[in-house]
């Protein structure tokens, strides 16, 4: 099962069960999960599990992007585009580079959305 598939039968699954915000903390929360997963095959110089995780996460990203709605989201929307597309090339780079440096880029970021997602569902 390629990993699209897979993502896309956990979202299938989920979607019946979670509401639509509680699907984008998930996502987050997966990126996080993926990227710790990562680190530690880059800890470890396991080439093949590097780039397993950080496919995960940028497949995870490009699910993102193609959930916006520039036309109700306006400028927010443009905006995560333009920083989704910006985590994709870091973790691509993580993968050609095999670096923490920008492996911890992506994670601190996705640390950063996930909150600011939390704060705005929490009110």
């Amino acid at each position: 099962m390629t990993a699209a598939a897979a993502y896309s039968a956990y979202k299938q699954n989920n979607i019946q069960i979670e509401s639509p915000e509680k699907l984008i903390e998930m996502l987050y929360e997966g990126v996080l999960r993926f990227c710790s997963q990562a680190k530690k095959a880059i800890e470890a110089n396991d080439i093949e599990s590097r780039v397993h995780w950080t496919n995960r996460a940028i497949a995870i990203f490009a699910e993102l992007i193609d959930s916006l709605d520039a036309d109700k989201g306006g400028e927010v929307a443009l905006y995560l585009e333009g920083l989704y597309n910006q985590q994709i090339k870091f973790l691509t780079e993580c993968n050609v580079e095999n670096s923490l440096e920008k492996l911890d880029i992506v994670i601190n970021v996705t640390r950063g959305l996930l909150e600011a997602w939390r704060e705005t569902i929490a009110k």
